[in-house]
């Protein structure tokens, strides 16, 4: 089986062969390397030192009088190894005025290193030679790209008129005749031309046994930081040449184009489709009304629950968020989770819906926020817009049950803001003590609880302006040792025992006891909740 090529086979070079069909080269002789004619020449070049490690970049003809090594062997054999390990393509001697023969040792290292070796037997005019060679690879090279160029217009159009990826690949299959698939995520490979079962099977038959007679290649379709799609092409018994590799690499990135507008379209349709995710929020659906619109949404896999994410920025600008989106979608779908969102004024809602094994959530969720802000990190767009506090709220595995993550990522975000964390994100899980004094706050006095237990120090520090609190917090934190506690404080241990009776006839000597220590210890974490509380009211009153 054999497939047609199409097109012009353009290539910014020449083989040595075809520059030997030129008229300059009528007479010449090959006398040495003749498997070595197909090598490519990008220039050619006249040149007469001895000494040219410097001098050449590759794939250069050399066209020399031997004036530089005369009758000498030695010379003449350091100038072709010189020649050879500048990877030139081809060395063209004139015979006659300075150099008479070529050294058999010469003949014998081309020819073992398949070096071309051109003799002219009467003078030639390298000035024409290089003017004629030069020019004929300029027109081809300036033809090879204004017909790259016609290709990426033709491509352009196809992108503003079409949304069957097919007809991209048709379109390269038109330009090259090259055998051409695409394979789309797990997908099965898409082919062009259209052909039967029997000849896919031959294609993906030599793609798997990389068959000799096959030139093959494949080009990866990078999309939102992973490999979207992959390209491949195929021509049997011909190498590719530059065109078509240069037409395959503009085609791959017409089919990222594409796949990037579709993904983009479906976000934008799923913005306009958040309003049954508000009401979700708010515990205003029913289990059999969550289950009819997440199968619209979801339907590929089971839901094993989900965690609600509440992301706030600290500006209130408006931009476009789609693609900021797309990356998220990407990210976290690489870790399990189908994300559903939904934007609220300032808030952005993140609905992650887990797919894998419930005992895992949480590290994969680490992992796509590690990942997540990394690349926040270095986009310029985000820095101009920052995400203020990141809230993680409860696992639910209940559908029906995924507004009290929303309730709890909001409450995480309310405590961050008071207690002004210095990193942005929080899970819920690990507010611990912080959940319990929000929960007492909204139902008790605090202040009236915390002064019940605290007064006595908080009043005598203002009185006289000591620092008894502080060491009351430390004290606790070593776990009663006056050693460890007159370190972390900086004071001597005489400073500290001080300290210590004053807080007993203040607290009493059984502060240290196991429950009423608890107590206390609640107490100040509560106390410096309040003192937190009070101060963002402050700097909001303040502007």
């Amino acid at each position: 089986m054999k497939f047609a090529r199409g097109g012009v086979d353009l290539k910014s070079y020449l083989t040595v062969t075809e520059i030997l069909t030129r008229k300059h080269f009528v007479n010449c002789e090959v006398i040495a390397g003749e498997r070595g004619l197909t090598n490519s020449v990008k220039w050619v070049h006249v040149m007469e030192v001895t000494r040219i490690n410097e001098l050449l970049k590759g794939n250069e003809l050399i066209l020399s009088t031997g004036v530089g090594w005369g009758e000498d062997s030695q010379s003449c054999l350091s100038f072709l190894q010189q020649l050879i390990s500048c990877k030139a393509s081809g060395l063209c001697i004139e015979l006659g005025t300075y150099t008479s023969k070529i050294p058999q040792i010469v003949i014998d290292k081309a020819n073992e290193c398949d070096f071309p070796i051109i003799l002219f037997h009467e003078e030639v005019p390298f000035v024409e030679i290089t003017q004629d060679v030069h020019s004929l690879l300029i027109n081809q090279h300036y033809q090879m790209i204004s017909d790259l160029e016609q290709y990426s217009h033709r491509l352009n159009q196809l992108l503003l008129t079409v949304n069957d990826p097919a007809l991209i690949l048709q379109c390269l299959y038109e330009s090259t005749g090259l055998l051409v698939g695409l394979k789309v995520s797990n997908e099965l490979i898409t082919f062009a031309p259209e052909m039967d079962l029997l000849k896919q099977q031959l294609l993906l038959h030599y793609i798997s046994r990389e068959n000799e007679s096959l030139h093959f290649t494949e080009q990866p379709i990078h999309l939102l930081g992973q490999d979207y799609a992959q390209l491949y092409v195929a021509s049997i018994n011909e190498a590719l040449t530059e065109l078509e590799v240069l037409t395959v690499d503009r085609t791959a990135t017409a089919l990222a184009q594409h796949f990037l507008k579709d993904l983009y379209v479906e976000e934008k349709k799923r913005v306009d489709e958040t309003e049954w995710m508000t009401k979700w929020m708010n515990g205003e659906l029913t289990l059999e009304q969550i289950k009819d619109s997440m199968h619209e949404v979801c339907s590929d896999s089971p839901i094993r629950g989900g965690v609600v994410v509440c992301c706030k920025w600290q500006r209130r600008e408006k931009f476009d968020r789609t693609y900021f989106k797309l990356i998220l979608r990407s990210i976290f779908e690489q870790e399990g989770f189908h994300l559903l969102v939904s934007e609220r004024n300032r808030e952005v809602l993140f609905i992650l819906l887990n797919k894998r094994m419930v005992s895992t959530w949480r590290e994969r969720l680490e992992n796509s926020l590690h990942r997540w802000m990394n690349q926040y990190e270095s986009d310029e767009n985000s820095k101009r817009n920052a995400i203020s506090f990141i809230g993680i709220g409860q696992y639910c595995e209940q559908l029906d049950c995924m507004h009290k993550s929303y309730e709890t990522a909001k409450e995480t975000i309310s405590i961050q803001e008071m207690l002004q964390k210095q990193t942005i994100i929080h899970f819920y899980d690990d507010l611990h003590m912080y959940r319990i004094i929000s929960l007492l706050h909204q139902h008790e006095d605090l202040q009236e609880v915390v002064f019940e237990y605290l007064q006595p120090v908080i009043t005598y520090d203002e009185t006289y302006n000591a620092k008894l609190m502080e060491t009351l917090k430390i004290y606790l934190a070593c776990n009663g040792s006056k050693q460890e506690t007159a370190k972390r404080l900086y004071i001597v241990r005489q400073t500290l025992y001080h300290r210590i009776e004053k807080l007993e006839k203040l607290l009493g000597e059984d502060f240290m006891e196991p429950e009423k220590r608890l107590a206390i210890e609640f107490m100040i974490m509560a106390y410096e909740y309040l003192f937190m509380m009070k101060k963002s009211r402050a700097e909001f009153i303040n502007g």
